[in-house]
């Protein structure tokens, strides 16, 4: 009881901090993302005073991200872009590997390499799911219908498109002892293991569906133990097992049920999620770092805002297309997921890592104010 008394109530300390910040952010007009983020930095090993305990908060932030991209992975219907703005289905995933190329080439001319260029540029490539989903719910926003439509249609899609790019990336990524085809087949069978989970998970909860505490602990107990699983026996990123868990039961009945009751938790978890990500830039670095930051930058401008309106405008989106470039002209979770797995092996040294957390800042904060900027009444030609 001793022990366990200081850790609840650091947990509730840093999640009232998370609040003031959030409703202070919001009061100035900026998303309370940036006010998590604040928290964190302030409660780092890096910045004078209280420090959390790194590894109670990276534990919830692990139990954030897997039901924040669980979550995620439940709300796509990819059959559902058959029929509504079919331009995204080519829109999307071209803006992925056209953006995740550059990246490529500035590895080659800085010198980091291709593999940690393409680390680089994939993490540019993906935008902010929770991010995006506020911008559309947002009471200042100023986007209509079609847009909000598009944006969401294109973050998921970069998120499925990402899964697949991801994955080859983590095989070349791969050790001497875990060899690039051993990374692959491993990505394959877990594939294989979500789609198994994706028949009987359904039955579960169609079983449990009148209890309503249980069908929210089966719910919640499966996309954790499935990432886990997977990121466990086939060394698969927690938030990339996580995604492919929710995505393959997406088509179920049950989903958006599931969904729905998860929603509060994962709200919850991802706050203590950006609180982490924010306890791990060090300001010591970020003198060193600005070459990079300056760079990573540019590369969402160029190679990411630049690419989505020329695109948006070649498919005839059916959306404003500047605004929707600049709703999604930011990095977050998988872009964290991508830089960590790249620190840990090696492939990106801790100033870069530094030059993308502080991206995540900058991006979030600096995309969400911009798509706002647009009159309600903007035309989507």
């Amino acid at each position: 009881m001793e022990l366990t008394a200081p850790a609840i109530f650091e947990i509730g300390a840093l999640l009232l901090a998370a609040a003031a910040a959030g409703w202070l952010a919001r009061r100035v007009h900026l998303p309370a993302v940036i006010g998590y983020l604040v928290v964190g930095l302030a409660v780092s090993p890096f910045t004078p005073g209280w420090v959390a305990d790194p590894a109670q908060l990276h534990l919830l932030a692990d139990i954030g991200v897997v039901l924040l991209l669980f979550e995620v992975g439940i709300e796509i219907d990819l059959f559902d872009f058959r029929h509504e703005q079919r331009g995204l289905v080519l829109a999307a995933p071209i803006q992925m590997v056209i953006t995740a190329a550059v990246g490529v080439g500035v590895g080659v001319v800085t010198g980091i390499g291709p593999l940690a260029g393409a680390l680089l540029g994939l993490a540019v490539a993906f935008s902010s799911s929770v991010v995006v989903l506020n911008i559309t719910r947002s009471r200042r926003r100023t986007t209509d219908a079609r847009t909000e439509k598009a944006l969401v249609g294109w973050a998921v899609l970069q998120d499925v498109t990402g899964v697949v790019l991801t994955g080859f990336l983590l095989a070349a990524m791969g050790t001497a002892e875990h060899p690039w085809y051993v990374a692959l087949l491993g990505l394959a069978a877990f594939i294989g293991l979500a789609w198994v989970a994706a028949w009987v998970l359904p039955q579960a909860l169609r079983a449990v569906h009148e209890d309503k505490d249980l069908f929210l602990v089966v719910a919640i107990g499966a996309g954790l133990a499935i990432a886990g699983l997977g990121a466990y026996l086939f060394q698969i990123p927690l938030a990339l097992a996580a995604f492919i868990a929710g995505l393959a039961i997406s088509e179920s009945h049950e989903s958006a049920e599931a969904r729905r009751r998860i929603l509060p938790f994962r709200d919850l978890f991802a706050i203590l999620f950006f609180v982490a990500v924010g306890s791990l830039i060090d300001p010591t670095r970020l003198p060193e770092a600005l070459p990079w930051l300056g760079l990573v930058l540019a590369l969402i401008v160029v190679a990411k805002l630049a690419v989505t309106y020329g695109l948006a405008r070649l498919t005839r989106l059916d959306a404003h297309p500047l605004q929707l470039a600049v709703g999604l002209a930011q990095i977050g979770e998988f872009s964290f997921v991508l830089a960590s797995v790249g620190l840990a092996a090696g492939v990106i040294d801790p100033i870069l890592y530094t030059a993308i957390l502080a991206a995540v800042a900058l991006s979030i904060g600096i995309s969400t104010v911009a798509v706002r900027w647009f009159p309600r009444s903007a035309a989507s030609a």
